[in-house]
């Protein structure tokens, strides 16, 4: 009785059709991007009236999410946060964040980074709602809006040079 194998019992080096299709569409998938199904991020300033509308109910709704399920409190987000563009900047790239860390190309490590970056994040927000000075007060306190000034020099200034040896 022989304890080799015969080389006829086995077919060294045959790949069928299936594994050529499998393997090519393995390459097509890794160098093509993968469709995003996340909605798109908008910076406030560039949205339209429509989308801005539809864009602060969503974040309404998840700030209300947020403050309930973190148990924050009116410290670090204030009832009044949706006055305050500093705090709502912060929410609304916390919410896109949030939203970016569950999508389906997501290997599983989106929700962990998420929840990294989180203290860091609620550290700023307490920061904001600290200068805002709203808690304090126990009510709503207006922001004074500053406007960098137009200045006539700066036309002339953009248009200099600005690199040494230029």
């Amino acid at each position: 009785m022989s304890t080799q194998a015969d080389d006829s019992d086995f077919e060294v080096g045959r790949v069928s059709d299936l594994d050529d299709e499998l393997t090519a569409e393995l390459f097509r998938s890794s160098f093509q991007p993968s469709p995003r199904t996340v909605g798109v991020t908008r910076r406030w300033r560039d949205m339209s009236p429509e989308q801005a509308e539809v864009v602060w109910q969503s974040l309404f709704e998840w700030v209300r999410w947020f403050v309930a399920t973190y148990q924050l409190t009116t410290s670090v987000v204030p009832d009044c946060w949706w006055r305050h563009s500093e705090v709502v900047a912060e929410l609304y790239a916390l919410q896109r964040a949030e939203i970016a860390s569950f999508t389906p190309d997501d290997s599983g490590f989106g929700p962990l980074a998420f929840h990294e970056r989180l203290p860091h994040a609620v550290e700023r927000l307490r920061a904001h709602t600290r200068t805002a000075g709203c808690v304090a007060l126990q009510s709503h306190k207006e922001t004074v809006t500053r406007v960098v000034p137009v200045e006539p020099a700066f036309d002339d200034w953009k248009l200099s040079a600005h690199q040494f040896g230029s």
